[in-house]
């Protein structure tokens, strides 16, 4: 039992990847449609470039989404309105009418000419009743067939335009009274028709949407059939017209076949295996070639979960509308791993994520083209994320190039820019904005996982910090060979593509412990008196050597990002305090070479290394007599070489090459530093 113990607390860390890789492996997994995929690949206008292929079983042809839609309009467009009639209204009117003749007419019309009027009023009231009078007005649908219903029996059909709203009322009233015996009293008559006159008919719009309803429910979403068996298309016959359509109702009938006859389990199983397989590759290439990242839990999880964040956002955007997929701006994910990691890292999983995503998306081809050259131009355009300027060209130059690719996917497709769709190009223009929301989320990510970006080197760059004041008035003579060290490390960190800022700023810290003992050290002793006199040579030598233990101490407390404490543990790595070996072999021969040694690490990349290189060398430049270019060639060379000797850049992943032409840069400074001409003869 205590052997297993043993055992899983040694591998912990290799236990909880494995843990890692599974759970984002099951969580990407539930978010992918489980269904089979159709497995030919074609295009509208281009050859059918598999075998001849015939119907693998019977299915419908789909009709069209414009098909459907003319369908849908064709029945709106043909629709009947249902009316329901109130008979009632017609006795009520009538008597309504006369009483109201009876008051308007003049007192000095006879009897005989009065009844006359109430008469013919009352008839003309009777057709208006026979044809109908609506509650309200529908001039829209003035074409539209009625049915006119009198508890729930229809009576009557006709169109709208026939039956009578106010305008029409108006009207044939005007005619109505426009004669030589009605004439002269058309106002009272007019007034007394509109004070009795009631619609009869009353629009019944819950009968008339549900009649609707029934007939769109109806529409057929197919049309024909295709047996199992039928010649579908013929190896390199051209994908267009009715055998494009085909194929299209295949493909989205197939993966609802597969879904119900063939073993759900199957399913999950063969897309568990994709991907898992394509995260095994990312944990792969980081073992590979960024060790420091495979061995820091943090840092895998953090890769992980963005993958996982960015395949989430786009599934549900491409439940919600598939068409809004581009307005996800995935190019965030190798914009957020170059600026905490570097540009290599963030394009393969950039890659990696886009492969994940071409299960999810439909046109998984041009998505994945699209969206890999996108990437890869984040990588190559994107520097200096701090510099905000740039970040707003990158994101041009990305959006861009989404447009550029769109429109020719688009002409190959349609073989024309007739109905190209600029909708399409404001969703890149949304997702290129999108993306500048990487600024906030890298600040975000620097407090949730402890990790540093370009952009907090910046601010931890600020000479005026507390901790950088602290170190220039207790240790004024360290503070300006760190300065000396930072630009030095800085040009040379340039020349050979290292992260130049991260290095400036590990060299502005990495000597803070001296603070703690300042005067220990030459580059602070002002007044002549060295207080090593008084110390032998291995009090002396832990004073020395304890600098990078308490600069460490000091970082912590100030809450230095681990990134930056990395440069004061290794920037003497494992050498030998020589001046106090030698003192002390003076007193005793068989001293232990270890007790005159840094405790390490040796630095473990090109950025560690330059420091260590530029630290010893701007500290002992310092006894440089009457330096001369020859002079500085040689103390540069002897430098390094014996750091090399020594074993100090095994683990740092940094080349010969590199390694030359930062003894050239330092050279070159070191000679403007000391205000060197070229030597001519006399």
């Amino acid at each position: 039992m205590t052997f297993n113990f043993n055992h899983f607390y040694k591998n912990q860390s290799k236990f909880y990847k494995i843990g890692l890789l599974v759970f984002a492996t099951i969580f990407i997994v539930f978010l992918f449609p489980k269904s089979g995929r159709f497995k030919y690949d074609f295009e509208k206008g281009k050859p059918w470039l598999s075998e001849t292929y015939y119907a693998p079983f019977t299915f419908a042809i789909d009709k069209t989404t414009e098909e459907i839609e003319n369908e849908k309009a064709n029945i709106k467009a043909n629709e009947i309105l249902y009316f329901n009639i109130d008979t009632s209204v017609l006795s009520q009117s009538e008597q309504t009418l006369e009483a109201e003749l009876n008051k308007n007419l003049p007192d000095t019309l006879s009897k005989k000419n009065n009844d006359q009027i109430i008469k013919v009023s009352k008839k003309q009231l009777n057709q208006f009743y026979t044809i109908g009078i609506l509650d309200e007005e529908l001039k829209a649908r003035q074409k539209s067939s009625v049915v006119i219903l009198e508890q729930q029996l229809e009576v009557n059909q006709g169109t709208l335009n026939q039956i009578y709203n106010q305008e029409q009322l108006k009207s044939e009233l005007d005619r109505f009274v426009n004669t030589e015996a009605l004439n002269p009293f058309s106002k009272s008559i007019i007034a007394s028709f509109f004070n009795a006159i009631e619609p009869n008919l009353f629009f019944n719009r819950v009968l008339t949407s549900t009649i609707i309803d029934e007939q769109l429910s109806k529409i057929s979403y197919t049309r024909g059939i295709v047996e199992k068996g039928t010649l579908i298309i013929s190896k390199g016959e051209v994908v267009e017209g009715e055998k494009y359509a085909i194929l299209s109702s295949l493909e989205s009938q197939y993966e609802s076949q597969i879904w119900t006859n063939y073993n759900f389990y199957w399913i999950v199983f063969a897309y568990t295996l994709l991907v898992a397989l394509a995260l095994l590759m990312l944990l792969l290439f980081l073992k590979k070639y960024r060790l420091d990242v495979f061995e820091n839990n943090t840092k895998v999880t953090f890769i992980f979960f963005n993958i996982i964040v960015v395949v989430l956002l786009t599934t549900i955007v491409v439940n919600y509308n598939a068409a809004y997929v581009y307005v996800v701006p995935i190019v965030i994910l190798p914009l957020i791993l170059k600026a905490f990691f570097d540009a290599r890292l963030g394009l393969f999983a950039h890659v990696i994520t886009v492969l994940l995503l071409g299960s999810i998306v439909p046109n998984s081809y041009e998505y994945m083209f699209l969206q890999i050259i996108a990437g890869i131009v984040t990588i190559l355009t994107v520097s200096e994320l701090y510099k905000r300027v740039n970040l707003f060209i990158s994101v041009g130059q990305i959006t861009l190039v989404y447009i550029l690719a769109y429109f020719a996917f688009y002409v190959i497709h349609e073989g024309s820019i007739d109905n190209l769709e600029f909708d399409t190009f404001g969703l890149f223009i949304l997702g290129g904005l999108a993306t500048l929301f990487v600024q906030p989320l890298i600040y975000v990510y620097e407090k949730l996982f402890g990790l540093v970006s370009d952009v907090s080197l910046l601010e931890l760059s600020d000479t005026n910090s507390k901790l950088l004041k602290q170190l220039s008035n207790e240790a004024p003579g360290t503070f300006h060979h760190s300065l000396n060290v930072a630009n030095l490390a800085e040009a040379c960190a340039s020349e050979i593509g290292a992260n130049a800022m991260l290095v400036r700023v590990g060299a502005l810290y990495h000597d803070i412990g001296k603070m703690k003992n300042p005067v220990y050290f030459t580059e602070n002793q002002s007044s002549g008196l060295n207080p090593h006199d008084e110390l032998s040579p291995l009090e002396s030598v832990k004073v020395i050597i304890d600098h990078t233990l308490n600069g460490i101490e000091i970082a912590k407390k100030n809450k230095l990002p681990e990134r930056i404490i990395d440069f004061i543990r290794t920037h003497h790595g494992t050498s030998m305090v020589y001046y106090f070996y030698k003192k002390a072999t003076v007193i005793d021969e068989n001293v232990e070479v270890n007790d005159f040694k840094y405790p390490g690490p040796i630095p473990f990349n090109k950025e560690t290394a330059v420091l260590m290189m530029c630290d010893s060398v701007e500290a002992a430049s310092k006894s440089l007599k009457e330096p001369t270019t020859s002079k500085i060639d040689h103390f540069v060379e002897s430098i390094i070489e014996k750091q090399m000797t020594d074993g100090q850049f095994l683990n740092s992943n940094i080349t010969f090459k590199e390694i030359q032409t930062i003894k050239k840069v330092l050279k070159s400074k070191l000679a403007n530093i000391y205000h060197l001409r070229i030597e001519y003869p006399e």
